[in-house]
């Protein structure tokens, strides 16, 4: 079947230009200023808004198997597709884990099933995700995986993580680490800073962070391990990156949009609560220069849906964790391309092209040949975030009534729609 989008616009470095992308199957097979309607095709008038290459979140939680209730393949994969997104990378902390041969190949067939986009997954470092387990049979799992991951949990033996290193640089795999020293973590659950001091709250000081990040890129230097920071929060976390990089350590590093936008001065209950927390106003600012002069590669959600009664048990004992899909591009545009922060094709690149490089994948750009993982995006309507409207199980947003542009309103995936905006293209 073909698809033609017809009036749209692509980016041209950094300007909007009108383009027609012609699918066949699964592939663009003509991008052109003009492309003439014939009777095979199904045309869909773009009208005008920005067609860019999908999404690639290198970082969400899908809770299945093990807690449907939270979350479901089909309900992220839904929220995920309607985020723009046409891939993400599931983390490994479900029941039971990824971390045999039997459980990946089930964890598979049930995305194959239920997925309404492309799911990659991790697999753990250690068996079951545990601190004195030992480390999973890499070699086995490495073409089935994105790469091994503890998420929820640094590793805490620093022989273990340079056992871990050397086995990913063996197989030629990406480590990509929770970095949290766990013996600073003194029963924190907001950042150690100004507000948790004010109201007498428990903090985590960004040290937890930052000891982990360098200790593993001295490793990853050591070892020349393909290594990735997990939601990177603090300021001395990016000078670290940006140290190593300079040194050609092979280190990559992600940032979420709540740590881009957000300071621990905004956090009022559960919703502003997840790990690492929301930090000092310097650090929120380092993140963003981060972002800009390439020491962070890509933005990711941190996709972590919880039930409404986890997240009503308050501030000190709800989990860890907010959820993300349907709003992380159109918070980026709004508050760092809209107000002149950064360009269009620094977010393209962020959401789309650094996280493909990273993974090795032959997506993140509209090339004639390629894939058709293709997202079209309204840049001009603003409309209030409504967390009742999510196709996620999870409400958990610090970020709901804030009102955005940039929204998607179809996702393209393998050439077949898997979102539509009715608003715009109709039942």
């Amino acid at each position: 079947m073909k698809i033609l989008l017809k009036n749209g616009k692509i980016l041209s470095k950094d300007d909007l230009i009108p383009k027609d992308i012609l699918i066949e199957d699964e592939i663009i097979i003509s991008i052109k200023d003009e492309i003439e309607e014939t009777k095979e095709m199904k045309v869909i008038d773009v009208n005008n808004n920005f067609i860019s290459p999908g999404f690639i979140d290198m970082h969400v939680h899908l809770r299945e198997p093990g807690n449907p209730e939270k979350e479901t393949i089909r309900t992220g994969t839904m929220a995920a597709a309607r985020g723009g997104y046409s891939l993400v990378c599931a983390m490994p902390n479900t029941i039971p884990t990824p971390d045999t041969i039997e459980n990946l190949t089930a964890l598979k067939e049930k995305i194959k099933k239920d997925a309404v986009i492309k799911v990659l997954a991790y697999a753990p470092i250690t068996v079951n995700q545990k601190h004195d387990a030992d480390l999973v049979d890499m070699n086995s799992l490495k073409n089935d995986v994105c790469g091994f991951s503890n998420d929820g949990f640094g590793i805490q033996s620093t022989k273990q993580m340079y056992e871990a290193m050397n086995n990913a640089y063996r197989y030629e795999t990406l480590i990509a680490a929770h970095c949290e020293d766990e013996g600073l973590l003194y029963d924190g659950y907001v950042h150690k800073g100004i507000k948790a001091l004010e109201n007498g709250w428990h903090g985590i000081t960004s040290l937890s962070e930052s000891i982990q990040i360098a200790r593993d890129t001295l490793i990853a230097e050591e070892t020349n391990a393909k290594y990735h920071v997990c939601h990177i929060s603090t300021k001395e976390g990016v000078r670290i990156v940006r140290d190593a990089k300079k040194r050609g350590v092979n280190v990559s590093c992600e940032v979420t949009p709540h740590h881009l936008l957000l300071t621990e001065f905004d956090v009022q209950n559960s919703n502003f609560k997840m790990n690492p927390p929301v930090r000092g106003i310097d650090d929120k600012y380092s993140l963003i220069s981060g972002l800009l002069d390439g020491t962070i590669d890509c933005i990711v959600t941190d996709h972590a849906p919880h039930t409404l009664e986890e997240k009503n048990k308050g501030l000190k004992t709800a989990p860890f964790g907010i959820v993300g899909l349907e709003t992380a591009f159109p918070l980026i545009y709004t508050n760092l391309v809209k107000t002149n922060i950064a360009k269009l094709s620094d977010a393209i690149k962020w959401f789309s092209l650094n996280p493909a490089k990273r993974l090795n994948l032959g997506y993140g750009n509209l090339i004639e040949g390629r894939v058709a993982d293709i997202t079209i995006i309204d840049l001009h309507t603003k409309k209030a975030i409504d967390k009742e409207q999510f196709f996620s199980k999870g409400r958990n947003t610090p970020f709901d009534k804030w009102v955005c542009e940039g929204w998607p309103i179809m996702t393209i995936v393998n050439g077949k729609i898997a979102y539509k905006d009715c608003d715009y293209f109709g039942e």
